[in-house]
This record gives structure tokens, sequence and C-alpha cells, in this order.
């Protein structure tokens, strides 16, 4: 009976996950459009550009450290009051869900908006650049370098969320903490 409830859990997990990933792609997408449009500057649009990686790198470590960490630690923080130890104790324990949405989800919209908005840059830099065959060396220049800094970033991820995974998952529990204290009395009125 056990097994045909958690089946269940994960079940809803898959749907629940596809729901909230394809809202996400469009207001991710959408917001990085906005941006992208209203930055002028290719410096600027280099470093939304950069951000879009980073922020793919950054919640690939977190996705990989909440799989890799330990909970005794974090008990034992938490049983201390820790500032955001028992956040991280909930997020070790719900590891599966954390490191789905974090490495897939998050990763993954990242990847297709970082590729879109490097080919986003290919067409102004050729705009602004109009060279025989520009378009064909910069969009496989701008390609390899996006593909190089995600997978560079994420294999330092890796060796960060695994070594120090204990540290990563309490420095996010504490910064989740911290974002929920100032909306703690939204949930007091509900």
């Amino acid at each position: 009976m056990a097994n045909k409830s958690k089946s269940r859990r994960r079940a809803r997990w898959v749907i629940l996950i596809s729901i909230y990933t394809f809202f996400l792609a469009i207001i991710f997408g959408f917001v990085t459009q906005y941006f992208l449009n209203e930055i002028q500057s290719l410096i600027a649009s280099f470093a939304l550009l950069f951000m879009v990686v980073a922020l793919g790198v950054i919640f690939d470590l977190i996705g990989t450290a909440a799989a890799a960490a330990k909970i005794g630690p974090l008990n034992a923080k938490a049983a201390r009051r820790v500032v955001g130890a028992r956040r991280g104790v909930y997020l070790v324990k719900n590891a599966e869900q954390v490191a789905n949405f974090c490495n897939d989800v998050a990763g993954d919209i990242s990847g297709v908006v970082s590729g879109t908005l490097a080919a986003i840059l290919v067409y102004r830099l050729v705009v602004t650049v109009p060279v025989d065959q520009a378009e064909f060396y910069l969009g496989i220049l701008l390609t390899a370098l996006v593909a190089a800094l995600t997978v560079g970033g994420k294999a330092w991820g890796k060796i960060v969320a695994i070594n120090y995974s204990t540290e990563v998952i309490l420095m996010v529990g504490s910064l989740i903490t911290r974002m929920e204290r100032p909306l703690a009395w939204f949930r007091k009125t509900q």
C-alpha cells in the first residue's frame, strides 16, 4: 500500500513539475527577451547572457549538493538553532525533488534561454559588423563559448557541491529562511 502511495506522489510530482516548468520557461523567456530588447549595448547584452549561464550553474550546484549532503550534520545544526539548518534538513529530505527542480528545470531553462540569447546576439553582431560569413563564424564561436562556460561551470559546481555539500545546503537554507521572514506576515493572514 505504501508503494502505491509513493508511486502516486511521484506521478503527481512529474505532472506538477512539468506544468511549473512550462510557466517558468514562459516567465524566464519573457523577462530575458524584455531586457534584451531594452538593452541596446552589446556589452550589457553579453552580461545578461552570462548571468543566465551563471544562474544555470548555480542551480546545478544546489541540486547536486542537495543530493550529496548528509542529513546528520544539518540535524545537529538545526538542534543548535543555526539559521537555515531546518530548511537545509528539508532540502536534503526532499533531495529528489530539489535536484530535479534545480538541475533539470532551472538548468534546462537557462540552457534553452542562453542558446536563444546567443542566437539573438549573433544576429545583432552580424547587423553591426556586416562581413561575409560573419554570421556563420560568430554563431559557431558564441555557441562554443556558451557551451564551454556552461559545461565548465557545472563541472566546477559539482566539485564544490560534492566536497562542500553541507555548507552549500546550509547557505541555501539560510538564504531561503531570510527570504521567508519578510513574507511571514502573509502566511499568518491566510
